[in-house]
């Protein structure tokens, strides 16, 4: 029952990621669209901690977490992206995406080559979705209080993080490719 509990929390951060969405690119409420985000990054947290308190992770689970997030980050990015009408973002989050598609990709490929350790999630990687988070975080507040210098403060944030996430990309492709020992 936990388990499900657990997924249903998952599910409702994808659910946000479709409303946060619609808030911001077509509605302009941001208010409501930072409300929804903080309440999509408790499910976040707490899915993660009851699944290793209660011991309850499940394959659905393992598989549908790190989908959430990067549709939580793809979708606001975007709609903030043609909300703003900002070459910055819009650019910055297709960076992002072709990173998250490269790194699915590899990790089918390890995955039928047998070298699923090549795509480990790895801490920096964790990093990256952390700073996403907060990025997007920063947008929102600042469009909620219509601060100009917040919004800049994202868009530093933004290029923070695209470069990890290229740098975490790059890392994935290395270790993929890289030579086997033969004995």
């Amino acid at each position: 029952m936990i388990k499900i509990f657990i997924n249903l929390l998952t599910s409702i951060r994808i659910i946000f990621a479709f409303l946060i969405f619609l808030l911001v690119s077509l509605e302009s409420n941001y208010s409501i669209a930072f409300l929804l985000f903080f309440l999509a990054g408790i499910t976040d947290y707490f899915d993660g901690f009851l699944a290793r308190k209660y011991d309850a992770s499940s394959d659905v689970g393992e598989i549908l977490d790190p989908i959430a997030d990067k549709i939580l980050i793809i979708f606001i990015l975007f709609a903030l992206s043609v909300n703003l009408s900002s070459y910055l973002i819009g650019f910055m989050s297709s960076i992002i995406l072709s990173r998250e598609i490269w790194v699915s990709a590899l990790r089918d490929y390890n995955a039928r080559n047998n070298n699923i350790d090549a795509t480990k999630v790895i801490y920096i990687a964790k990093m990256k979705t952390t700073i996403q988070l907060f990025t997007i975080s920063v947008y929102l507040f600042g469009l909620t209080l219509s601060n100009m210098i917040i919004l800049v403060i994202g868009d530093i944030f933004l290029i923070i993080s695209t470069l990890i996430t290229a740098y975490t990309g790059y890392l994935y492709t290395v270790q993929s490719f890289k030579k086997k020992p033969t004995y």
